[in-house]
């Protein structure tokens, strides 16, 4: 595969980074980074929580139809702000640097090489054992291989990375639909069971158990936005950047829609509840046993396409940390012949090997969901922040259903941060205080920056 010329650039460490990802490759990151293992783990979390088949698949329309106004919002956001940190650059934009630099040191810290780290791990210690008997050290040093292979693959170049995103993708998009398709088919199913049970009647602990399903949801469902790390490196940003986010959401929620239709048209609601592999369960009534081994196939491709999304986008946030000063000044560097920010990138894999092995990222990832949504809060409420601020901005895209959309997702996210502090208050404030340790460090940077002004 033929990488760009680096001449076209520059040379040394203040080489840009190659504008080289199409439309096919925006939407490859999105939905390969989206699809991990949520489509396949939540759905009897989902079921037990809210029972009737109505409300499952309103949970998933609901976190869909959010999933899309957020998408929205980083639609305009993108396209007037086509750089290097997608989240990062827009509230930084709309709130200045402090709050940007505490959203990426947070990323760097837990957020996506703590996923990196869990999604490594799954690979290695849940699904691959289908396969083949590995001990707890051969299941780590699988991990930390998977995580160095990734690494090595986006190294050489944005467009390897890319390839091997939406060949992954194509993969497992084809391979879930195959599943659908096959449940619809050749199962020995009923309609039935999209109607039966009834849901029961509306109350406080009915709203407050459907919550808890929408928070599942928004989590298989979380990850369109990483896309926008790599907004540097995509070709014609202002078109490719908001039709890419709305289409990739939009397929997202149009697949999980259906794979939650095949399941209940299979097994009834109350026998989704029951099944920690529902997947799998449905593949094995359809075709019989050689279907469990197809799913965890599939699982495995997703896994690793998860993992790759986000090593592929998250170095280019801690990339434009540097580039402003306020991130460890080699991380601004960019490697002459082959183009990609690799001291970001190898200390993004580095971080996530370490988390991986100690298994510190699943008490992590715990406290920072309360941080998590405030961040995507803040950064869809920056499109009002914006419009106020600046209101000469250019914006070849505008939000579609504004204020209403943008309002409706600010909603959210604050319901799941309150939710979450509620729930698990001292998990809340030890994420606030991760957090808040990024203030020093910002301080000690921006003294860095002014001594070397």
């Amino acid at each position: 595969m033929t990488q760009p010329d680096p001449s076209a650039a520059g040379a040394g460490t203040r080489a840009e980074l190659p504008r080289v990802l199409g439309f096919t490759s925006v939407v490859g990151i999105l939905v390969g980074t989206v699809i991990g293992s949520g489509i396949f783990v939540a759905p009897n979390r989902i079921a037990d929580l809210v029972g009737a088949p109505q409300l499952i698949l309103a949970v998933w329309l609901t976190g869909g139809v959010l999933s899309l106004f957020g998408a929205l919002a980083f639609a305009e956001l993108g396209a007037a702000f086509p750089q290097a940190g997608g989240m990062y650059v827009y509230l930084r934009e709309s709130y200045g640097p402090l709050v940007a630099f505490l959203f990426g040191w947070t990323l760097f810290l837990v957020i996506d090489s703590g996923a990196i780290a869990t999604l490594s791990v799954a690979f290695s210690a849940r699904y691959l054992p289908y396969f083949f008997a590995l001990t707890p050290l051969a299941s780590k040093i699988v991990a930390v291989a998977l995580i160095a292979a990734l690494v090595v693959v986006n190294l050489l170049g944005v467009r390897y990375g890319a390839a091997l995103q939406n060949t992954l993708m194509f993969v497992k998009f084809g391979a879930i639909l195959a599943v659908t398709v096959a449940a619809f088919a050749f199962g020995v199913g009923s309609t039935s069971h999209f109607v039966n049970p009834a849901p029961a009647a509306w109350s406080g602990g009915l709203v407050g158990h459907f919550g808890a399903a929408l928070v599942l949801s928004l989590w298989a469902y979380k990850g369109w936005e990483a896309v926008t790390f790599s907004s540097g490196e995509i070709k014609n940003p202002r078109r490719n950047i908001p039709v890419g986010l709305i289409a990739g959401t939009a397929v997202v929620a149009a697949l999980y829609l259906a794979t939650n239709l095949a399941y209940l048209y299979v097994f009834p609601a109350g026998q989704i509840a029951k099944s920690n592999r529902i997947a799998a369960d449905v593949m094995q009534v359809v075709i019989g046993p050689v279907g469990a081994s197809l799913v965890a196939g599939v699982i495995l491709c997703s896994i690793a396409g998860a993992a790759n999304g986000n090593v592929l986008t998250a170095p280019r946030v801690f990339f434009a940390m540097a580039r402003d000063g306020l991130f460890f000044k080699k991380f601004a560097d960019v490697h002459p012949t082959l183009l990609t920010p690799h001291v970001s990138i190898i200390a993004t894999g580095a971080w996530a090997a370490v988390l991986s092995v100690t298994g510190t990222f699943e008490q992590l990832a715990t406290y920072v969901v309360f941080g998590q949504w405030i961040f995507f809060g803040l950064t869809v409420a920056a499109v009002m922040v914006l419009r106020a601020k600046r209101p000469g901005l250019e914006r070849p895209y505008r939000t579609w259903g504004y204020p209403v959309t943008p309002v409706v997702f600010v909603a959210a996210s604050l319901y799941i941060s309150v939710s979450t502090l509620l729930a698990e208050p001292l998990h809340a404030l030890a994420g606030l205080g991760l957090i808040l340790a990024g203030v020093p460090a910002y301080g000690h940077w921006r003294r860095r920056r002014a001594d070397a002004a």
